[in-house]
């Protein structure tokens, strides 16, 4: 059975820091697709960024380039989203997914279609 486990999320002062992780298990981990994806009220889930375990290649949605960093412990089995310099727009949802096929991740536009498992989502709240 697919499990992916996000936690980290919480409420943060505009500036301020915070580290999401997903935990993956049910999956081969060292070669496929991994993704961050947010929603906030009202508004489509959007990708935020992701990163191919097999290789560590990333790419980031342009809202969050210099701010975001999505990174892989392969002995934990895990995926991290490092946020900085958080910004109230920024608020959401976050989700990570996880794509079993072995190609390379799709476009951060166009991945959510191309992932097979979800997580629950964990909230993040950034106050001005």
């Amino acid at each position: 059975q697919v499990q992916l486990a996000e936690s980290g999320g919480g409420s943060v002062q505009a500036g301020g820091s915070l580290r999401l992780s997903c935990a993956v298990s049910g999956i081969r981990f060292s070669s496929n697709c991994m993704g961050w994806f947010r929603q906030a009220p009202g508004k489509e889930r959007e990708g935020v960024a992701n990163i191919h375990t097999g290789g560590g290649s990333t790419d980031y949605a342009d809202s969050v380039k210099g701010r975001f960093t999505i990174s892989q412990d392969n002995a934990k089995n895990t995926v991290y989203l490092q946020m900085n310099s958080l910004k109230p727009e920024d608020t959401a949802m976050y989700y990570c997914a996880a794509d079993e096929s072995w190609a390379p991740c799709a476009t951060i536009e166009t991945m959510t279609v191309t992932m097979d498992h979800w997580g629950a989502g964990t909230q993040v709240t950034v106050s001005s």
